[in-house]
């Protein structure tokens, strides 16, 4: 037997496996008694003419519905209720219908869609017998005269009557089959979700439990949930959490929430929630539902607090890193000033001449209390940026004199090493709104950082150039470059890149103080290099005065941004 390929969708129409045997012994059992009824009229003369036809034909369905065994389906049902439809009509116009000798089988439609089974069936069964009925009215009008023979219509009333207990009857187990075949799938769907680790949960929407499947979680107990609802185990200031969740599930979205249990408070409970049935297809009278899981939190609440308890350690370390930093500058910053103002003094023989030996030593101080000096220097700056203490003072003037001043201050250091620096600048003023000192810085640590690392003979090139409202500063030297491992390092505070003898030049703070000061704008700093040809570091800010609002007069504007991560990685 083939499966069914199709049926009408009502709960009850899909054909049950075990109702066919059944059902082809009724269609047999139906066209044997006709047969015989045929035959045995025929033959004592109580059956003649259009009535015998009539007989025969009601055989026709009775034997057709022996093919069910063949291939069943809603189908092949359907397309049998119409035979009996049919057979019904004709023998209804060949016999006079209601007020001839077949009167009874008029009513064949109905019994046939009754063993059939289902509900749309029977109905359509009774269609039939409203078609055979109005067929045989009319034949009765005007046709005839029929003949009498109430032997005959009382044996195929009695035909039809048994022929429709057995139909009820085979309607009824089918039906019967059909329940314990659903309740044998709910059992098995309840024993699934009872081995589940978790608690399953049927709600409505105030809280109210109407069942529950699976292990629940400690603290969680079962039996109060039924009598009390969900809502009064939760802890009352976790309530309008899980309340607002319940209310997202009902509009058709999943939920989830945490909570802790009123019965232990040092324990918690998740819950995911979703709607059982579809809120575009719910109708108006139906009650909405939700399906609920509840899973044992209290690991994981533990684990979320000691990652939450470390991150906060953290912080503290790193602000109080930050301000240590800041106040050993300061405190560093007087004495070094003293011993750069003194070994200048001695540098300039302000007082004398000094002996080569003591004139070589204090030209040594001063150069080694200026490089500390500026390692102070970018140490605070770093410090003011990771404690959100740095503040911009913005004010509007014209970017290319920040960078024809950059360059002038690295002019000498650029000779002294035989670098060839240039500028590249727009002959227009490039009018723009930010930090001036700032942007100095920038400039400064790039010029510096390029001249480091490019030995003589080589270039640095700045350019500067504005696009919409971005400003655009780039400085390439033919340097000696950057691998691309080291590449991504770059631009965290104290990061290096190169060998020993690179890295013993500088101390990694100058390329975090640009991408820091950069990003403070708004902007963002990226590198680009080839190891043994050369790097270009551009710094973009969108701080170009044209079409922007413009500052308040009276003087700069003074604001203070939150610095990004420092550990943040560099576009390369």
């Amino acid at each position: 037997m083939t499966p069914p390929d199709h049926h009408d969708g009502s709960p009850d129409s899909s054909p049950v496996a075990g109702d066919l045997p059944t059902l082809a012994a009724w269609h047999a059992t139906w066209a044997g008694a006709a047969a015989l009824l045929a035959l045995g009229g025929r033959w004592f003369g109580d059956i003649d003419g259009a009535v015998f036809y009539a007989v025969v034909i009601m055989v026709v369905p009775g034997i057709a519905g022996l093919g069910l065994l063949a291939r069943d389906g809603d189908r092949e049902r359907l397309a049998g209720l119409m035979l009996w439809s049919l057979a019904a009509t004709l023998a209804a116009v060949l016999s006079g219908g209601l007020s001839g000798p077949l009167a009874g089988f008029i009513f064949m439609p109905m019994a046939a869609g009754l063993a059939m089974g289902g509900q749309n069936r029977a109905l359509a069964g009774l269609v039939g017998v409203g078609l055979a009925a109005v067929a045989g009215a009319v034949s009765a009008r005007f046709g005839g005269p029929w003949p009498e023979g109430p032997q005959i219509a009382a044996l195929s009333v009695l035909m039809v009557t048994a022929a429709a207990a057995l139909g009820l009857r085979l309607s009824w187990r089918t039906r019967e089959a059909r329940l314990a075949a659903a309740e044998a799938g709910v059992a098995r769907v309840e024993a699934l979700l009872s081995r589940q680790p978790g608690l399953t949960l049927v709600l409505e929407p105030s809280g109210r439990v109407l069942a529950a499947y699976g292990a629940p979680p400690p603290a969680l107990p079962v039996d109060p949930l039924f009598t009390l609802g969900l809502i009064a185990a939760v802890h009352a200031p976790d309530r309008p959490t899980v309340l607002s969740a319940i209310e997202r599930a009902l509009g058709g979205g999943e939920a989830a929430v945490q909570f802790a249990p009123r019965l232990a408070l040092d324990r918690r409970v998740n819950l995911i929630l979703r709607r059982l049935e579809d809120p575009a297809t719910a109708t108006i009278d139906s009650a909405p539902r939700l399906i609920v899981q509840a899973f044992d939190a209290t690991n994981q609440h533990a684990r979320e607090l000691g990652l939450e308890a470390a991150r906060h350690e953290a912080e503290t370390q790193n602000a109080g890193k930050s301000r240590f930093l800041a106040n050993m500058s300061h405190e560093l910053r007087t004495p070094l000033n003293a011993v750069l103002g003194f070994s200048d003094i001695m540098r300039q023989r302000l007082f004398g001449p000094l002996p080569d030996k003591y004139a070589e030593y204090a030209d040594a101080i001063h150069e080694a209390g200026g490089h500390l000096l500026d390692l102070i220097n970018d140490v605070l700056d770093v410090s003011k940026i990771e404690a959100h203490r740095y503040p911009l003072s913005i004010e509007r003037f014209d970017a290319r004199e920040v960078v024809s001043a950059g360059i002038a201050l690295v002019r000498l250091s650029a000779n002294d090493k035989g670098v060839d620096l240039a500028g590249v600048l727009p002959d227009e003023p490039v009018e723009v709104a930010a930090d001036r000192r700032a942007l100095k810085q920038i400039m400064l640590n790039l010029l510096s950082n390029a001249i480091k690392f490019t030995p003589a003979h080589g270039s640095v090139t700045v350019t500067l150039e504005a696009i919409g409202p971005y400003l655009e500063v780039i400085v390439a030297d033919t340097g000696v470059g950057v691998a691309p491992d080291d590449l991504k390092r770059l631009g965290r505070p104290f990061e290096q890149a190169g060998d020993a003898d690179q890295k013993s030049q500088g101390t990694g703070l100058g390329l975090s103080l640009v991408r820091a000061l950069a990003e403070l704008h708004g902007g963002r700093m990226s590198i680009e290099s080839t190891l043994g040809e050369g790097t270009a570091v551009t710094v973009r800010l969108p701080v170009v005065v044209a079409g922007r609002a413009p500052v308040p007069p009276g003087g700069a504007e003074i604001i203070s941004l939150p610095a990004l991560d420092p550990a943040r990685n560099v576009d390369a």
